[in-house]
């Protein structure tokens, strides 16, 4: 129902995105997508770029007095640090990274031609047009929440910051895990009918496409692999008040592939950047003799931002689903199938 398509480079003119199939009648206040993006930019570990770029979104189409038509919506976020043509070649690609990869798939003699796209960069677009499809989610009292649950495999947060000191000190770089929490969805987002329409499948996506995340898991995820059944399924209680509910949350709100009503879980786990100051062994593409790898100013922890990201993402995934299931053109009319909806599931 949704289609997203994002374009720019690191150091490009602008990061652009554009968002096709949000509903007409949408209320956009640009206060909170900003806000989102100054939270991506935030936390103990980022990098100097983000002293330099003050990300601020505008929206070049898909609106009238700030309500939405129906039809895209384009939206820009400009960068301050514009320098693209004038950035030295790299030639010695980074382990971890897109550079090798990247080179050897479209036959550059450049690394940069890689990196600048394949750059985390690239997620302020996403955390844009998630921002959009938060405001919509609203409507329905759908709320989204990240947090950090752990750096390094440190929990506390003096160990967590402490952590990322040393990797500061160390001139090294480390990863961590953060956890999404969405509450209010209602059961019977998604389906089980085929593999690409599973709510399970359609968030594992988005969020394993952020840069960085290596892995991620739902609800007690893996967990499970170390449990009997009796012991972590999730039993099944009703009453007149509540309807069906349950007393634990082990799927992390997700079953055969649809919501339950639960609130739902998602972890992720995100890999130590790969630009490390301390550069580890690599090969220089032209000579192809031994070298170390290229530096680029970067950061050294990026886990808080990562969840960010996944918020937006998760937040796009659910718009669609909502959108899915309830309608696609008018809000009003959506919500009015939502209620109707709502009150079904009540009897």
């Amino acid at each position: 129902m949704l289609r997203i398509l994002t374009a720019g480079e690191s150091h490009g003119r602008a990061i652009t995105a554009i968002l096709e199939g949000m509903p007409a009648g949408l209320k956009i206040d640009l206060g909170p997508v900003n806000k989102d993006l100054r939270r991506r930019q935030a936390g103990f570990g980022r990098g100097k770029r983000m002293q330099i770029e003050h990300d601020r979104a505008r929206i070049l189409s898909g609106l009238k007095n700030n309500i939405t038509l129906g039809s895209p919506i384009t939206l820009l976020i400009q960068n301050k640090d514009f320098s693209i043509e004038k950035l030295h070649k790299v030639l010695c690609p980074r382990p971890g990274h897109a550079d090798l990869a990247g080179l050897l798939k479209y036959g550059f003699q450049d690394i940069r031609d890689v990196l600048e796209r394949a750059s985390a960069r690239s997620t302020a677009a996403t955390v844009g047009i998630g921002a959009l499809c938060k405001i919509f989610l609203n409507q329905f009292r759908i709320r989204i929440f990240s947090r950090v649950l752990s750096i390094g495999g440190e929990a506390a947060e003096p160990k967590m910051h402490a952590k990322i000191s040393e990797a500061m000190e160390n001139k090294d770089t480390i990863g961590g895990i953060f956890e999404v929490l969405i509450k209010g969805a209602p059961a019977g987002l998604g389906s089980y009918a085929q593999p690409d329409r599973r709510l399970d499948g359609r968030l594992a996506q988005a969020l394993v496409a952020i840069p960085g995340i290596k892995a991620m898991e739902i609800g007690l995820g893996f967990g499970y692999a170390v449990s009997f059944g009796s012991e972590v399924h999730d039993e099944i209680f009703y009453s007149k008040a509540k309807g069906y509910f349950r007393e634990t949350n082990n799927a992390g709100g997700i079953e055969g592939g649809v919501s339950n009503g639960e609130d739902i879980i998602l972890r992720g786990c995100m890999k130590p950047i790969c630009t490390l100051m301390h550069p580890l062994s690599s090969v220089n593409i032209k000579s192809k003799k031994s070298s170390r790898a290229a530096t680029e100013r970067s950061d050294t922890s990026v886990v808080a931002a990562a969840g960010v990201v996944a918020e937006a993402a998760s937040a796009l995934v659910l718009a669609d689903a909502i959108l899915e299931k309830f309608g696609a053109d008018n809000l009003s009319d959506i919500k009015l199938a939502y209620t109707a909806y709502l009150k079904r599931l009540r009897l």
